[in-house]
């Protein structure tokens, strides 16, 4: 009896004090991620917190623009183009004003995936 009391203790221990990512850590990482234009440690870093790129785009903010339009502002092609591929065509059309502005290269990446 006691070897299952003090086990089932440690158990919820060891539960209560498992590390978690707040919000603010996520997105910080992800707009880190971005602006050094490190596609490989995003897509790292978004399959060991076990999220997707359409799950966060729209609740994170990198110096307030969406991470499309922040790839495009800091010429992240390669993180920009990820991004392109992982987005439904519907929010990749959204924002393609903004992205032409910003750059060519993203922008005919966008224009592609629309068609």
């Amino acid at each position: 009896m006691k070897k299952t009391l003090i086990i089932t203790s440690l158990l919820a221990f060891a539960a209560l004090n498992v590390p978690t990512a707040s919000a603010d850590d996520i997105s910080l990482r992800v707009c880190e991620y971005v602006s050094v234009n490190d596609k490989t440690r995003l897509r790292s870093f978004l399959k060991n917190k076990k999220l997707k790129v359409r799950t966060i785009f729209s609740k994170v903010q990198c110096n307030g623009k969406n991470l499309l339009i922040f790839a495009a502002e800091n010429q992240s092609l390669d993180t920009g183009e990820f991004l392109i591929g992982k987005l439904p065509k519907k929010t990749v059309k959204a924002n393609l004003a903004d992205i032409t502005k910003l750059s060519a290269h993203l922008a005919e990446d966008a224009k592609e995936r629309i068609e």
